[in-house]
């Protein structure tokens, strides 16, 4: 039976979760989110921030808006109120100017995490064996440097522990040059949580959880991605 979040956005006709119910997919699928919420307006944006507490991140909350950072939705490191609020105000004119028809939901507020090892995992299908597991550095590494290794689902443990050791930054995750060292144990069992959920949610066409904080003592995704497969 998958998900209310995967049912509701398939019954709006909606391929693309926002980032808020990818978030909630991913804490039902036992994986490590940070906590945050959706604010309507700039008084909903102060106000949660002080609940969760100072600094914070704010980020455009928009089925039609991907790559946020690109078009002035994303604020960093807010340390008070007056910040939250002036914020607020310039992620939703960024977002009006930059994608003028988009439809809007608000705005996430989230905890601004402390510095970790920044890793990916993700999640495409193949059309001939069908869902690819990824791992790999995260963050703009993804990108630039393209470290990745990918394993067929289902995993088992020993693909997870592979595929970790296989990519070339793996001395990262093993405390470079004083670093705190990430735990490998952790990300192994994150790495087959989420393959037994991609195995039981066919609904999926992909999925993106980038990056992943990790430490010595657990990792947090702070952003999410998912993309469902259309239903014809």
């Amino acid at each position: 039976m998958p998900s209310k979040i995967i049912t509701n956005a398939l019954k709006e006709k909606r391929t693309v979760l926002t980032e808020i119910e990818s978030k909630q997919l991913m804490s039902e699928a036992g994986m490590p989110v940070i906590e945050s919420g959706l604010a309507k307006t700039k008084a909903q944006a102060i106000a949660m921030s002080k609940k969760l507490g100072f600094p914070v991140v704010l980020k455009i909350v928009s089925p039609d808006i991907i790559h946020k950072s690109d078009s002035g939705g994303v604020k960093l490191g807010l340390s008070n109120s007056a910040q939250v609020g002036r914020a607020y105000s310039e992620i939703m004119a960024a977002a009006k100017q930059a994608a003028p028809g988009a439809k809007i939901h608000g705005v996430s507020v989230q905890k601004m995490a402390s510095p970790g090892v920044e890793v990916i995992m993700g999640m495409s299908k193949d059309a001939q064996f069908g869902p690819v597991l990824m791992f790999g550095l995260g963050g703009v590494f993804v990108e630039v440097l393209k470290d990745v290794a990918f394993r067929i689902v289902p995993l088992v443990r020993r693909d997870a522990s592979q595929m970790i050791r296989e990519i070339k930054g793996y001395p990262l995750l093993e405390g470079y040059r004083g670093q705190e060292p990430a735990n490998i144990t952790v990300l192994e069992d994150l790495l087959l949580k989420l393959s037994d959920f991609i195995d039981k949610t066919p609904e999926i066409k992909e999925l993106d959880l980038n990056p992943i904080l990790a430490y010595s003592d657990g990792a947090v995704a702070v952003d999410a991605r998912v993309i469902l497969e259309s239903q014809a």
